[in-house]
Formats: structure tokens, sequence, C-alpha cells
């Protein structure tokens, strides 16, 4: 893993494994962020309290954190009202982790979907270019060290999006999200795995991955799946199981302690850069590192 990850990315971490972090959006809550409330616009009004979230994943062991970035595109902003303050909010996002980081840890900045349907004639490719590239362009104004695309559906907003990020010159991550089809193995839009690392490596993408979608143990063969469809390093950050709905909350019972256990699985599957997405915490990351610590996979 260490010798297929060095060269491409050439970001100056170590071999092996990489931790990466946990999910954002819960930790903002448990911050106070509010239901309907828009996580990104907390960049400009709670700085404290987003860097608290990304102190706290550089504090349990992460290696890499993200950005509070990922709806922070002009399309999504744009129902909050908030679309004139995109290159704004996208570059606070970017200083706060970087912040946080210091010299200690990497920061991989996050860009999600734009939430808008090419095939339903909801946006066009001209329009998710000129998207994509506006948020790019103000992460890597920051100085981060990667671009994330994470939790895409479309292979074509992806595409577009990789295409974007790549102009920044930037090392691209593209993590698509498999929940559909009666074995979660495929994107909302029907891809399998093994469609999906084609179409990203051929748009450009430096690493193939997933997030969310699916527990720890549902990305295990999707992590095979994807390693034997391409030698590039994989990225795969699951969630802490299937939500269940109490009093109009998600609820996520996978434990930290399973979690962490099953992440060795998921390396030795094939995975280089391992995490949490929805309903993990610092704890799933301490649980990681200290799993890692012990067994020293390869």
């Amino acid at each position: 893993m260490g010798s297929a990850f060095m060269p491409t990315l050439s970001l100056n971490l170590p071999p092996g494994p990489v931790i990466t972090d946990g999910a954002w959006g819960t930790q903002l809550q448990a911050q106070g962020l509010g239901a309907g409330e828009c996580p990104d616009a907390w960049n400009l009004t709670h700085a404290g309290q987003v860097e608290t979230v990304a102190r706290a994943y550089v504090e349990a062991g992460s290696q890499v954190i993200l950005t509070n970035t990922f709806g922070a595109n002009r399309l999504r902003l744009a129902a909050h009202g908030l679309g004139d303050r995109t290159l704004e909010i996208n570059r606070a996002g970017a200083r706060i982790s970087r912040r946080a980081a210091g010299d200690r840890v990497k920061v991989f900045a996050s860009i999600g979907p734009t939430g808008r349907l090419l095939a339903m004639g909801e946006t066009n490719e001209a329009e998710l270019s000129a998207v994509f590239e506006e948020q790019a362009r103000a992460l890597a104004a920051e100085g981060v060290d990667a671009l994330l695309l994470e939790t895409f559906a479309d292979l074509d907003e992806i595409r577009a999006a990789i295409a974007a990020a790549k102009a920044t010159g930037l090392p691209v991550v593209a993590s698509l999200v498999f929940d559909s089809g009666p074995a979660r193995d495929r994107t909302m839009m029907g891809a399998t795995p093994e469609q999906a690392a084609a179409a990203v490596i051929a748009a450009g993408a430096d690493v193939v991955g997933a997030n969310c979608g699916n527990g720890i143990d549902g990305f295990i063969p999707i992590c095979r799946r994807l390693r034997a469809a391409t030698d590039r390093p994989l990225w795969l950050k699951a969630n802490a199981g299937l939500p269940e709905i109490v009093d109009g909350r998600a609820v996520y019972r996978t434990s930290p302690e399973y979690f962490a256990a099953r992440t060795l699985d998921l390396i030795k599957a094939g995975a280089t850069f391992v995490g949490g997405c929805c309903g993990t915490s610092p704890a799933f990351i301490i649980a990681i590192r200290q799993v890692l610590q012990t067994a020293k996979p390869r």
C-alpha cells in the first residue's frame, strides 16, 4: 500500500494505512448546529466550534482531516441565500482546518455534489463545471494538500468535478456512495464499483474511493471489488452502521471497537486511507489508531 500511495500523491505521508477523520455533521450538531441550518455557513459564524471539531480529530490521531465545505458549492449555498458568499465560506473552511492541522496532519478539502440531477435536466455540464471550478479554486488558494470529491452518485457529475479539481494541480480523491440495489453495491444512478473506478480513473482521479451509504461490513466487499479494478490508492470511509430514526434524529448503533476491528479487514481488502463517515466520531479514530498500533497490518 505504501509503495502505491507515495508516487501517486507525494504528500510525505507514512507508508501503510493512513488514518483519516470521521463524521463532521454529527460533531457540529454536538457543538450546537440546528436542524436545517447550513453547516458550511458556520465557517463564518461559528469558526471556533468548527475548529473544535477539526482539532478533536487531530488529537484523536487522524493523519488527514477534512474541511467543513462539503455543501459549500454555489448551488447548495444558494438554497440558504448564501450563493454570493461561496468564496468566503470555502476559504474560511480551509483556513480553519489548516489552523487545526498545523504541521502535524494533512488537510484534504471536501467537495460534495450539487444536489442537482443532470438526468432530470436540473443542471447542465457547463453549470457544473463553473460551480466546481469556483469551489476548487477557492479551496486550493488556501493551501490545502488535496481535494476530496465525496458522496457522489452520478458519474457525469463527478467527471465534471474531477476536471475542475485537477485544474488546480492538487491531488484528487474521487469517492462515490454505493447504497442502491439488492446488495447495496451500486450508486443511486446504477454504477457498480468496477464501473465507477474505471470512470474516475479515466477522468484523472489520483485516488479512488467510497464513503457513506453502508456500514463497515458492507464496505469490505466493495473495497475488494475496487482493489480488483485498480492499483490506485483506495479511500474508504464507512458509516457507523445504517441509521435508525429516534425522535427525529439519526442514531447509529455500531461501536467504535467493532468498527475498528473490522477496519483491519478493510485494510486487508486493499484500503489505503481509512476513517469514518456518518455516525462516527473522534472515539472511532482513537479505536482505529489503537487497533493499527497493535496489529501493524501491512
